[in-house]
């Protein structure tokens, strides 16, 4: 059944792909940095993103020998902090194996850090014309719901079997586009979270779970693990015009970053008053802030919030990790990585982290 899927889709593609910056020549580094960061992400939210880490970074030696510090703070927003350090691992690599030039092999991509099989079918075939799949939720909903397929999409084992399955009918000479082609269909066409627009789609009269009505049944995905509850209480300190921040430990969610000083649980403002003081600092004002909450993929953090106004015992400049800086606004913003968990406390200073803060500023 696959076969006949290519050409209506291939002409599809050819008269409705999205202009990308990434698409508008085959460079592989480029290609490899808007596949990771679209992993989590949306098309439109990853550009600017894009833009600037490119910009920063033009090609794998600049991302090989970037300060972790500027790193992270590229990619500030975007989530998932690993993958960016990931990626530098592979740089480093690169460097060191490929004389800096991603190669033109999907077995040697796949052995970088941080590429797996998806990752190196896109480099290798949109970037290199080599003939391999690039098999994501995207295509896999689409051939879930094309043969009416309700096998768990999940399950590595359907993956597998879906890469063997498009390798033999993929065109030999356009195998990056019949990739993109394929993504693009699942991305703004058989799409997920609502209705997919069957009216649209080039590959509607082949479409079994159309004809049956299956189409919002499918695709088909095991029950995620409900997410772990953590309760903290968020310290928004001020000294001044400076703010007070600390790093995260170097192992471990989000780690390596920087956040506000928080302590577990929910505290009373008698208990956090008295955490303050315990850091050498003298409090002059605090205020309860609402609560907020941020999801990650296997925790959610519920908040509490202080707003608490100080005066310094000692000056708190310069001391090592795991302890208060205290830094101006403009140096918080510009220089130090903080997560977007931190976001709904991070407005009550004016700071704005990752995507927000450049709409602010347009």
């Amino acid at each position: 059944m696959l076969e006949k899927i290519v050409q209506p889709l291939m002409m599809w593609y050819d008269k409705n792909k999205r202009q990308l910056p990434w698409r508008e020549k085959k460079n592989p580094y480029e290609i490899w940095v808007s596949e990771i960061m679209l992993q989590q992400t949306r098309v439109e939210a990853v550009k600017p993103f894009f833009l600037r880490f490119t910009d920063a970074l033009p090609d794998v030696h600049a991302l090989a020998v970037c300060p972790e510090d500027q790193l992270l703070k590229l990619w500030e927003g975007l989530g998932y902090y690993n993958r960016v350090r990931n990626m530098q691992k592979a740089a480093i690599r690169t460097e060191e194996e490929f004389q800096g030039t991603l190669p033109a092999d999907y077995k040697a991509l796949k052995s970088l850090p941080g590429i797996g099989s998806y990752t190196a079918g896109a480099i290798a075939s949109i970037a290199y014309d080599i003939p391999v799949p690039a098999v994501d939720g995207n295509v896999l909903r689409v051939l879930a719901r094309i043969r009416d397929d309700d096998r768990d999409i999940l399950k590595q084992s359907l993956k597998n079997q879906v890469e063997e399955e498009l390798l033999a009918v993929m065109p030999s000479t356009k195998p990056g586009e019949f990739n993109q082609a394929l993504m693009e269909l699942g991305a703004t066409v058989c799409a997920p979270n609502g209705a997919p627009h069957c009216e649209c789609c080039p590959l509607s009269e082949l479409c079994l779970a159309r004809k049956r009505g299956h189409e919002m049944d499918l695709p088909v995905k095991k029950k995620a693990k409900e997410r772990r509850i953590e309760k903290h209480t968020i310290l928004v300190i001020i000294e001044g015009s400076r703010i007070a921040i600390q790093r995260r430990p170097a192992k471990g969610l989000l780690a390596g970053m920087y956040e506000f000083p928080n302590l577990e649980g929910y505290l009373s403002k008698e208990e956090v008053l008295q955490h303050v003081e315990q850091q050498q600092l003298i409090p002059q004002s605090i205020q309860k802030l609402p609560r907020s909450r941020h999801v990650f993929s296997h925790v959610e953090w519920h908040m509490d919030g202080y707003l608490i106004s100080v005066t310094s015992r000692e000056s708190q400049q310069g001391k090592p990790d795991g302890d208060l800086i205290f830094a101006d606004l403009e140096t918080a913003q510009e220089q130090y990585a903080i997560p977007a968990a931190y976001a709904a406390y991070a407005r009550y200073l004016n700071l704005f982290l990752g995507q927000e803060r450049y709409e602010v500023k347009e």
